[in-house]
């Protein structure tokens, strides 16, 4: 039984999961799509939703709180100005899982992952649903 087990451990270390985890959403922020596996892809959902919500929240302390996770500055600068803004209006998922393929070597299921409304996407976003929606937004920016 998994109980209170709340993460996929992968067959590492905590040390070894933390340094893969923030190569990859660095990579993602960098590339804005990466071919994983699987169950890598849905794990590091999770930790790219909550590091776009920091660059969301713009704060100094969001922003120290981000390149202490990132691993490049460049990828930090990207995060606060490009990602945030495009992410300002969405409330949450802004990463897409899209199973892709089986590997050649050892038939695991590869996915792509990759942020939602960017341009070259794989498939288009689905437009949310109004009740999800700010106020402004459903109301055509009066309320």
């Amino acid at each position: 039984m998994r109980h209170r087990n709340a993460f996929r451990r992968l067959g590492r270390d905590s040390a070894h999961l933390r340094s893969l985890f923030r190569t990859m959403v660095t990579q993602l922020i960098e590339h804005e799509r990466i071919e994983t596996t699987l169950a890598k892809a849905k794990e590091l959902r999770r930790i790219a939703d909550k590091v776009i919500t920091l660059g969301k929240k713009g704060t100094l302390a969001a922003r120290r709180q981000a390149a202490g996770y990132l691993t490049r500055d460049d990828c930090v600068q990207k995060l606060f100005a490009e990602l945030a803004e495009r992410y300002k209006l969405r409330p949450g998922g802004y990463t897409r899982v899209l199973h892709s393929r089986r590997r050649t070597n050892d038939a695991a299921e590869m996915a792509y992952i990759e942020f939602v409304d960017r341009p070259g996407e794989l498939r288009p976003a689905r437009p949310p649903p109004p009740s999800m929606l700010p106020l402004a937004a459903q109301f055509g920016g009066q309320s």
